[in-house]
């Protein structure tokens, strides 16, 4: 897109599966017809993003977290029936885009309780792998999931699908050491064996429901300074050499809003930045 402030901007769209479990089916004769009439209106919106040059993420945090809320009572068997559902829809809904301008994020929930009935990461990462996407976008800071790396040495990532790995915690107003960032992305490194298909991310959303707001916008943006700030301690780890570093990274900068507010502020990131980046 042309002037906008950030290297890549993505849009996302939502999962065919998370419209179709929240709003409760009236009309149609299957629960598999519904989805595949969300499947088909979603194609339209896909399509528009990647036209106006928009990095497509379709949100799909019910792969994940719709096993504790609405599909509680069924078997994993059978929610995982539901779930491959979900994910041929979605290869449908972007027929026709490359892969890699598509992404696909997968969550538990970004609110702040138990999750002791979540899901296994193990359990549904087959089906995830399935999708028709550049790269998976799987939470990984929070107490309750940041030892599920360990899932990719053991299922490694198909051809041609990167990594983002969530490193910051979006329910919490603490700010995460760039330190604590970088042990994250190089377990995460070492358990998909390539640095080259990981990039740093959020858990989810900072913010997803109208008037829930749990970490205040002003300590968004301190949070995702050291994102940025452990994803070059990462690579400065990772990679042997400048060369090396440039060969395999995008060549992006940070988002123009925060470059200009680090500034503001005195924040040597600004001056320290590269010219690739682990962020996302």
């Amino acid at each position: 897109m042309q002037n906008a402030p950030f290297t890549q901007t993505f849009m996302s769209a939502v999962s065919p599966g998370m419209v179709a479990a929240t709003l409760n089916n009236q009309h149609y004769s299957s629960d598999e017809d519904y989805l595949l009439a969300f499947g088909r209106a979603l194609s339209v919106e896909c399509h528009a993003i990647v036209a106006r040059g928009l990095l497509l993420q379709i949100d799909a945090p019910d792969l994940a977290a719709d096993r504790s809320g609405p599909f509680s009572e069924l078997s994993l068997a059978e929610y995982m029936r539901w779930a491959e559902m979900v994910v041929d829809t979605i290869n449908n809904a972007p027929e026709g885009i490359e892969p890699q301008r598509v992404r696909l994020h997968v969550c538990w929930g970004n609110m702040e309780a138990p999750h002791t009935h979540d899901v296994a990461l193990e359990d549904i990462l087959g089906t995830l792998y399935r999708a028709h996407v550049g790269a998976l976008i799987i939470s990984m800071a929070n107490p309750r999931h940041m030892h599920e790396h360990k899932c990719f040495a053991r299922h490694p990532l198909p051809d041609g699908m990167k990594l983002v790995a969530g490193v910051i915690e979006p329910t919490t107003n603490y700010v995460e050491h760039p330190e604590l960032v970088a042990d994250r992305l190089e377990r995460v490194a070492a358990a998909v064996g390539d640095p080259t298909r990981i990039m740093a991310g959020t858990d989810c959303g900072f913010a997803s429901l109208a008037g829930y707001t749990p970490v205040a916008p002003s300590i968004v943006w301190e949070k995702l300074r050291p994102m940025r700030a452990g994803a070059d301690l990462a690579a400065s780890r990772l990679f042997l050499d400048a060369q090396t570093f440039k060969k395999h990274w995008h060549q992006v900068r940070p988002p123009r809003a925060l470059e200009d507010e680090n500034r503001r502020l005195g924040s040597p990131l600004a001056e320290a930045t590269s010219d690739a980046t682990l962020i996302t």
